[in-house]
């Protein structure tokens, strides 16, 4: 089986195991991944609820890329299906659809999450998922705080099935000993805040963006495709989104990228991307060229981007393409790393030329002496092919959804009057500590919608 793995079949959650040297062979990893597995309780709430279906739904996107042992679901009610997220027509077929399964009982040996109004658990590890307003998260199943679990704001319920998501992969790769004994989340709003703290300050939901330029259509760009077809918009087919990618939907993709799956592998990003967002109801514009010097933002195209790139010399770029406004994520490395995110807004007091530099610096942590990585040496991979391997980084899809909600939350705050950020940083492993640089913006001039 090792000699048959390459950089585009590389299982990137898989990859974390090999490089930390816990497992010895690929399949090791595999392995490991395949004995990670949730359950799912899911309250009555969800059959009229929006933002439960939400985060239902993004939960089991979410998890089936990582607990390969599976997703099993418990008390899905037959209702039908209320947000864009799924081709099916209830809630039940649209979690079959994203790679769940609708169990009668919960497996023992798994944690368990609850979503609404659900008995207790006893016995296993459990979290219950909270969210109100801007501010989301997931809780011990013994915790008394809730929050109200409200309709405000779709993109805090997904955020609190991101952060179940990053608690449990930590509970089962047992490599932090908080994990099931802590709550864990963040407020959009206002980061770095108490999230689950009252918070005067926060509007309605009141306005989204009628347009926007998304750049790379990876972990972080599916995520803010995800996150956009969440937003409560009256008419979807109002809003523009330019799609931005040259890359193809490869095996690895899966396991890190919220619309891809095996089905998908050789189709270009760009397309599997259009089509899931025109389903949804957006119109889209395709540009299947890389991003560089040479892009240029039309008269008539989106002034905004987003920017989800892994690559500093086309960061560095950003600051040429004549947008107004730029809201750029980022995700960590290597095995110690790749929980962690960060954002950049510009204009700022630095250009993206100033932080980033337009010649990769080639400061990749060197994994190569792992025993993973001798094995698929000895399996007659050659040097080349190993390093190719060796380079890409540890990838989970909770961190890009973390990062994109950041990255969404930072227009729909400028546009009901918030401060902006600069730029913000912090880790999936202790979001309550995220460290932000504010600025204060003008208004939001760049075009929006009403809400439903």
């Amino acid at each position: 089986m090792n000699a048959l793995i390459d950089h585009t079949r590389l299982h990137r959650t898989a990859k974390y195991f090999m490089d930390n040297g816990r497992a010895a062979t690929h399949d090791d990893a595999m392995d490991i991944l395949r004995g990670f597995g949730v359950s799912i309780r899911v309250g009555r709430e969800a059959a009229t609820s929006a933002a439960h279906q939400v985060a239902l739904l993004t939960l089991v996107n979410l998890t089936r890329r990582t607990l390969l042992g599976g997703v099993e679901t418990l008390g899905v009610p037959d209702a039908p299906l209320l947000v864009p997220l799924a081709r099916a027509r209830t809630l039940a077929d649209a979690v079959v659809e994203l790679g769940g399964t609708l169990a009668r009982a919960a497996n023992p040996l798994w944690p368990v999450v609850q979503l609404g109004a659900v008995p207790p658990e006893v016995g296993n590890t459990a979290w219950s998922l909270t969210w109100q307003g801007w501010r989301g998260g997931v809780v011990p199943h013994y915790e008394t705080r809730r929050l109200a679990d409200d309709e405000s704001n779709p993109l805090a319920a997904a955020l609190a099935a991101a952060a179940a998501a990053a608690e449990l992969f930590a509970w089962h790769a047992k490599d932090h000993p908080m994990a099931g004994r802590r709550a864990a989340g963040l407020s959009l709003w206002n980061p770095g805040a108490d999230w689950l703290g009252p918070d005067e300050s926060e509007p309605p939901l009141s306005y989204l963006p009628s347009s926007v330029w998304l750049i790379g259509l990876g972990n972080l760009g599916q995520a803010f495709a995800w996150l956009l077809a969440c937003l409560p918009y009256a008419d979807r087919s109002k809003v523009g989104l330019t799609l931005q990618d040259y890359d193809v939907i490869a095996d690895s993709n899966d396991s890190t990228s919220l619309l891809s799956s095996l089905p998908l592998i050789g189709f270009k990003k760009t397309r599997v991307a259009a089509h899931w967002l025109e389903a949804a109801g957006f119109t889209t514009a395709l540009e299947e060229r890389r991003f560089g010097p040479w892009t240029l933002r039309g008269p008539h195209d989106p002034a905004v981007a987003f920017c989800g790139v892994d690559n500093a010399p086309t960061r560095a770029d950003l600051g040429s393409a004549k947008f107004e406004l730029v809201v750029e994520a980022g995700l960590g490395a290597g095995p110690g790393g790749f929980r962690n995110f960060s954002l950049h807004t510009f204009p700022a007091s630095r250009r993206p030329d100033q932080i980033w530099r337009r010649v990769d610096g080639g400061d990749a942590i060197d994994v190569s002496a792992m025993p993973a990585y001798k094995a698929l040496r000895k399996s007659g991979i050659d040097t080349c092919g190993l390093a190719q391997l060796a380079s890409r980084t540890v990838g989970v899809p909770f961190v890009g959804l973390i990062a994109a909600a950041l990255a969404v939350s930072e227009l729909l705050r400028r546009l009901h009057g918030g401060d902006g950020v600069e730029t913000a940083s912090g880790s999936a492993l202790n979001l309550d500590d995220i460290a932000c640089v504010r600025l204060p913006v003008s208004p939001y001039a760049f075009g929006h919608l009403p809400v439903r």
